[in-house]
C-alpha cells in the first residue's frame, strides 16, 4: 500500500482515490499515459462539441467504480467476496482500454484490428505495465489478460469488469452524458453500488435496487440512440473509415506516398510491433491527415480534407433499404467524378440495451440477476416491464451518406 493515498480530481466521481502502489505505478507507465492522446468517443466532438476526454479519465473511472464496489463488499464483510482478487480486479478495471487505438472502432474497422487483442499483448509483451505487473507474481499479467478475454475461471471477477452491469459501463454513460451535455444519460450510481451483491459466484442486485438499474439501462438506451449512433458522428467515423480503406487499397498497389512516416506504413500492412503502436495517438493521425490532403492521389486527398474540415456526408433516411435509390445514387456519383465504393455508405446501427437469452442464441448473456427476499436469483427482466420493453435488439432506421449536392 502506499503511505499516502493519492487521489485525482474527477468531474464524474469528485475524486479517485489510489492506495495500491501497483495501481500508482501503473497510471504512471507510457502505456496508460498514451490514453491522455486518445479520446473517449472518437469523432463525437463533431457532433457534441465538448466529448473531448480521453480514455485515460475513462480508465481511472472504471476503476474507481471498481474500487467502491469492492470497498463495499469488504466494509460490510460479504463472505461471498473472494478477496484474494481485490489487486487482479482493480488492475483489470484500469488496464481494460489501455490497447485502444486512435479513433478506436473506426480505424478497427478498417484495418480488420482488435483493441482487446492488443490490450493483451500490451499487459503480456515486454512493456512498462507489464514489468509492474510482473512485481506482484510472474503469471499476474497473465491472470489480467483472462479477465478481460472473459476467460478466468471466477465469473463474478470478469462480471465486475465486463457484463451488462458492469463498471466500464456504468462510468462510461455517466462520462459521455457529462461531456457532451446529454442529461438522459444519468443514473444513480451510488444506488446501485448499495445494492449490489455477491450471491453464489455472481454479482446480483438486491430486489429493491430494481428501480435504479431501470434506470441505468434506460439511460444506456438513451445514449445509443442519441449521441453514439446519432447520424452526424456516424459520417464522421465512415469517412475516417473510408481514409484508411483508401491508403490501405493505395500501400498494397505499390503506390508512392509523398507522406508516410513510420509506424503508419506498419500500421496499414498489419505487421506493427506492440512497440510501433505505443506510438500511434490521435495527433500522430491528424498530423498523418493533414499531410494527405497534399497526396497526388484526390479520393485520398479529399477525403482527408473533409474530415479534417468537418465537411461531412449528408445523408437520407429509408426504413427499409431501397436498392432503386441506392442504384441511382451510385449512378450520379459515377457521373460527377466520385467513385462510390469512397463516396457512398449505407448504415443501420442497432443496439442490445439488455439482451435476454433466447431459444436457438449460441451465446448465452449472464443475465441482471435480482435476489429476492426468499433468496432466489430472478432475471430483472421478469421482473421489470421497462426492462422487458427494451430487450432484445432495437434496430434504427437506415441512412445512405454521399457528399453534400449530389441530390
Amino acid at each position: 500500500m502506499l503511505k499516502e493515498e493519492k487521489v485525482f480530481r474527477d468531474p464524474v466521481h469528485r475524486y479517485v482515490h489510489v492506495q495500491d502502489q501497483v495501481i500508482w505505478d501503473l497510471i504512471g507507465t507510457k502505456e496508460m499515459q498514451r490514453l491522455r492522446r486518445i479520446r473517449q468517443l472518437g469523432t463525437s466532438f463533431y457532433t457534441f462539441h465538448g466529448a473531448e476526454h480521453s480514455r485515460f479519465s475513462h480508465s481511472l473511472g472504471v476503476y474507481e467504480i471498481t474500487r467502491k464496489i469492492i470497498s463495499q463488499f469488504e466494509r460490510h464483510h460479504l463472505a461471498e467476496w473472494p478477496q484474494e482478487e481485490r489487486l487482479l480486479c482493480l488492475c483489470a478495471a484500469l488496464l481494460h482500454d489501455v490497447g485502444h487505438g486512435p479513433f478506436s472502432h473506426s480505424i478497427e474497422a478498417a484495418l480488420h484490428m482488435n483493441h482487446e487483442d492488443w490490450t493483451c499483448r500490451i499487459l503480456t509483451e515486454n512493456t512498462e505495465v507489464n514489468q509492474v505487473l510482473r512485481k506482484v507474481s510472474a503469471e499476474f499479467p497473465d491472470k489480467v489478460a483472462e479477465v478481460i478475454q472473459k476467460k478466468y475461471p471466477k465469473s463474478i471477477v470478469v462480471s465486475l469488469i465486463s457484463s451488462q452491469l458492469d463498471a466500464d459501463r456504468m462510468d462510461y454513460i455517466l462520462r459521455d452524458a457529462y461531456h457532451t451535455g446529454a442529461n438522459y444519460g444519468t443514473y444513480d450510481l451510488e444506488r446501485i453500488i448499495r445494492v449490489l451483491r455477491p450471491h453464489k459466484g455472481h454479482l446480483v442486485i438486491k430486489e429493491s435496487g430494481m428501480h435504479a438499474v431501470e434506470a441505468y439501462l434506460m439511460s444506456r438506451y438513451q445514449m445509443h440512440w442519441q449521441v453514439y449512433f446519432h447520424p452526424v458522428t456516424r459520417s464522421s467515423e465512415i469517412i475516417l473509415t473510408k481514409i484508411f480503406q483508401r491508403a490501405k487499397a493505395l500501400y498494397e498497389s505499390g503506390y508512392q506516398f509523398s507522406f508516410l512516416c513510420s509506424p503508419m506504413d506498419y500500421l496499414i500492412e498489419g505487421t506493427v510491433s506492440v512497440e510501433q503502436y505505443m506510438m500511434l495517438d490521435e495527433s500522430f493521425i491528424q498530423m498523418t491527415m493533414m499531410q494527405w490532403t497534399l497526396e497526388k492521389d484526390h479520393i485520398l486527398s479529399d477525403l482527408c480534407s473533409r474530415f479534417l474540415h468537418r465537411r461531412l456526408f449528408k445523408y437520407t433516411s429509408m426504413e427499409q433499404i431501397d436498392e432503386s435509390l441506392i442504384d441511382a445514387v451510385r449512378l450520379k456519383l459515377s457521373q460527377c467524378g466520385y467513385d462510390p465504393e469512397y463516396y457512398m455508405a449505407v448504415d443501420f446501427p442497432s443496439d442490445l440495451s439488455y439482451d435476454v437469452n433466447r431459444p436457438g442464441m449460441l451465446e448465452k448473456k449472464i443475465p441482471i440477476y435480482l435476489l429476492t427476499e426468499s433468496d432466489e436469483l430472478v432475471d430483472i427482466s421478469e421482473k421489470s416491464h421497462i426492462v422487458r420493453s427494451i430487450s432484445g435488439i432495437h434496430n434504427g432506421m437506415h441512412h445512405l451518406y454521399f457528399p453534400e449536392g449530389i441530390i
